[in-house]
Parts: C-alpha cells; sequence; structure tokens
C-alpha cells in the first residue's frame, strides 16, 4: 500500500496529463452525444447508471481530493449539470468531504515526505512555517478552506502532518466546504450555460 502511494506522488504529472486528456474525450463525447445540451439524453444517460450513478460520482470526487489531478470546480461543475441544483450539490459537498478525511489520513500514516510529494516542495515550503505554529496554522486553514479559490486538496494533505486533530479538521471541513462549494456549483453552471447558450 506504501509503495502505491509513493508512485501517486511520484507521477502526478503524469496523471494529470492523462486524466486532462480523459476529461477532455469525455466532455467531447458529452457534447455530441448531448448529454450536456439535452435534457432527456442527460436523463436516459444517467438512468443507464441506474442507482449506481450518485455513488459513481461520489467516488470520482473522493478520489479527485485524494489524487488531486483536476480543479475540484471540474467535479462541481459535472454533479450540477448531471443531477441538478440541489442533488448536485449535496453529492459534490460529500464527495469533496469524504476524500478530504482520506487525505488528511493517508497524509497523517505516510507523513512529511509523502505530502512534499503531493504538494510540491514549493508549495509545502510556502506553508510549512505555519506547521510549527499549531494555532496560526488551524486558523489560517479554516480561512482558506472557506475561501473557493484556495488549494484545498493540498491543505488537506498539510493538515494531514500538522498537530491539528482529526475532529476539528473534520469540523472544519465540514462546516467550511459548503459555502465554497455552493459558489463553486453554482457560478460555474451559469458559465456552463451561457457557453452552450453561445454555440448552440
Amino acid at each position: 500500500m506504501k509503495k502505491r502511494i509513493s508512485w501517486l506522488g511520484d507521477h502526478k504529472k503524469v496523471l494529470l496529463l492523462l486524466s486532462t486528456a480523459l476529461l477532455i474525450a469525455l466532455m467531447a463525447y458529452g457534447y455530441t452525444q448531448g448529454i450536456f445540451t439535452n435534457q432527456n439524453r442527460m436523463e436516459a444517460f444517467l438512468n443507464r447508471c441506474g442507482i449506481m450513478a450518485p455513488l459513481i460520482f461520489l467516488a470520482i470526487q473522493a478520489v479527485q481530493v485524494v489524487v488531486p489531478i483536476l480543479p475540484g470546480a471540474v467535479g462541481c461543475l459535472f454533479g450540477v449539470v448531471f443531477f441538478g441544483p440541489v442533488k448536485g450539490f449535496i453529492y459534490n459537498y460529500l464527495g469533496i468531504c469524504i476524500g478530504s478525511m482520506l487525505a488528511f489520513m493517508i497524509a497523517r500514516k505516510y507523513g512529511t515526505g509523502f505530502v512534499q510529494k503531493m504538494t510540491g516542495s514549493r508549495f509545502f515550503e510556502k506553508y510549512n512555517r505555519y506547521l510549527l505554529k499549531e494555532n496560526q496554522f488551524e486558523k489560517m486553514f479554516a480561512l482558506l478552506i472557506f475561501l473557493p479559490v484556495a488549494p484545498d486538496d493540498f491543505l488537506c494533505y498539510l493538515a494531514g502532518v500538522s498537530r491539528m486533530p482529526f475532529k476539528k479538521f473534520t469540523a472544519i471541513i465540514l462546516l467550511g466546504k459548503p459555502a465554497a462549494i455552493y459558489i463553486y456549483s453554482l457560478g460555474l453552471s451559469r458559465i456552463f450555460e451561457m457557453m452552450l447558450r453561445a454555440i448552440s
């Protein structure tokens, strides 16, 4: 297991390129098949997935936090497009919170060396000075988690090698994530709708 985790850190750039290519291919397929532009076709696509559709999406959202290869905003957009604003928000929230807690626990188990590989040395050094000051890091973490533009995935890994208790981390995630996810989900879905109207 430890070797697999280390491999992910070492090959993050390759995973980023592959996942980006896969995302582009899926978006192109979805657009050509009318999944993004035709509500009936979108519903038919989700119906084919059956009751597994929300679970599959939850797993994808959790994984993209643990292996931060795509911006979380992309997943938020897909959640709203596929499931609508209410269910999309709920699934985004649950998936991201689960992934955040997994990232924390993985970082706590495998330590600083692994976190540096996942976040990059430059990012780690930027925030490392806050790790030495427990109260300062917790306040900074809570503030950044609340903001929609912060690198949440990497911050969860940093929290895992801090002195922050898991209970406090979980409370910050559960209370701080809804606002940012709501902004992403609503804002990006509006932009996506405008883009579709512009090219249709």
